[in-house]
């Protein structure tokens, strides 16, 4: 029977290490095989149940004086043996190491029918949810529909906070699949879809939109008034404004997860009047024999 070499599974060098020692090495193993990271692999989360053993047993002074004492004089003496002559000495020095930590037991076979049988959560179950940009920023409570493994269609409230960001994930305990082992239910894990609109698009922390520009609101410095995501923008437009050219603004954008905001970039479009009114078209017209300006003759366009 070989033993688990505790130190060895949190990564710990030597016995002497300390109990800080411990807790550190502890949770930087359990973050690198946590499920949570390592959805559906068998093999992480057996280790992980290694880990939280490993961390009970040596966080305690009292069990991990016991754990260095039996293996060291004991176990350790006997994996050395590879011939295991003596399988009585072999079985009680296993009986006794789990007597120690998690109980009594009566023989090997009964050992090894109680730890075949571990107790496993059940599966978590992974859907979306797609929402539009103004919902995810201002947070908002949303219906999601989930078909069980009888194919019924089950409901759930969610409520998504302010400023989730674009694929985060909101995780609902025990809504996932019921466990075949006798043990907690699996998670409903619910990944959020940030859904660009007419209006803006998200890029990272960043909202890009339109401004929506007169040719004499392009071609005369100015102010306007743009509506943002959760106020009114003052933006000033210099002289000779462009089509395509943009215009920045701090902490306008969307919610960065850390108090703090992206920016707002708008795109200038330079819109005319699809039926101008009579007096429109007479400037226009006055326009046109006055100017000498011409997009096509000129290098800077």
């Amino acid at each position: 029977m070989v033993f688990k070499d505790y130190y060895k599974i949190l990564g710990l060098e030597t016995s002497r290490a300390t109990i800080s020692q411990i807790k550190l090495a502890y949770r930087d193993q359990a973050k690198k095989y946590h499920p949570d990271v390592n959805i559906n692999n068998k093999k992480y989360e057996e280790r992980f149940k290694d880990i939280n053993e490993a961390y009970k047993v040596l966080s305690n002074s009292s069990s991990k004086r016991k754990y260095d004492r039996i293996w060291n004089h004991n176990i350790g003496k006997v994996n050395q043996n590879t011939s295991y002559k003596n399988n009585k000495t072999k079985d009680s020095l296993f009986n006794e190491f789990f007597h120690m930590f998690f109980g009594n037991v009566e023989n090997n076979e009964e050992t090894t029918e109680k730890t075949s049988k571990t107790v496993r959560k059940g599966e978590n179950v992974e859907t979306e949810l797609n929402i539009s940009i103004e919902e995810a920023f201002r947070g908002k409570e949303k219906s999601i529909g989930v078909r069980t493994v009888e194919g019924k269609l089950k409901t759930f409230k969610v409520q998504v906070p302010p400023g989730i960001q674009h694929n985060e994930r909101i995780r609902l305990m025990g809504q996932g699949k019921e466990s075949t082992t006798g043990g907690k239910n699996g998670d409903l894990l619910i990944r959020i879809k940030i859904n660009n609109d007419n209006m803006f698009k998200l890029e990272g922390y960043n909202l890009r939109a339109n401004l929506y520009l007169t040719p004499w609101e392009a071609a005369l410095s100015t102010k306007v008034t743009f509506a943002g995501i959760n106020e009114d923008v003052q933006v000033y437009i210099p002289s000779g404004m462009q089509s395509g050219d943009t215009i920045t603004i701090e902490d306008k954008g969307y919610k960065d997860g850390k108090g703090s905001r992206g920016k707002l970039i708008l795109e200038a479009k330079i819109m005319i009047p699809k039926r101008p009114n009579e007096n429109e078209r007479k400037l226009f017209k006055e326009l046109r024999q006055t100017s000498e300006f011409n997009p096509r003759l000129d290098p800077m366009f």
